[in-house]
Parts: C-alpha cells; sequence; structure tokens
C-alpha cells in the first residue's frame, strides 16, 4: 500500500485553495448584491448647487467658538 505523500500534498493543496476561492467568489457576488440593494433602498443624497446662509452663518459661529476656546486654553 504504496501512497505518493506529493501527490496527496497537492490534492489538498488544491481542495483547500478551491475552497478559499470559492468563498472569495460567493462574498464578492453577495456584498455586490448588498451594495445593489442597499443603493436602491437608500440613495445617496444629491448635492446642492450652492450651500446655505444658514449653514455659513453657523460654520463662522463654529469658528468663532473654537478659536475662543484655543485662546482661554492658551491663557490658562
Amino acid at each position: 500500500m504504496e501512497t505518493n505523500l506529493i501527490a496527496e500534498g497537492f490534492k489538498f493543496m488544491a481542495l483547500g485553495m478551491g475552497t478559499v476561492f470559492l468563498f472569495l467568489i460567493i462574498l464578492i457576488v453577495c456584498m455586490n448584491a448588498m451594495s445593489a440593494i442597499l443603493h436602491k433602498y437608500f440613495p445617496e443624497p444629491q448635492p446642492g448647487v450652492t450651500p446655505d446662509v444658514a449653514s455659513k452663518q453657523d460654520n463662522k459661529k463654529i469658528i468663532a467658538a473654537i478659536t475662543a476656546a484655543i485662546a482661554h486654553h492658551r491663557q490658562a
């Protein structure tokens, strides 16, 4: 009862690599399907042409608050 260990090793290697390859193919197909479903039911919002004036004023308030906090921190 003589078995060729090298041939058996290659068989197991091919089986293992084939299993991993098949798993990765299934994973890619599932991820693409999930992406298509998510894009269908939850589309990304389209960016507006011009930002609102209120958001610019909010940004100015945030910048002023950060500047004041840094100035207060440097004084202490």
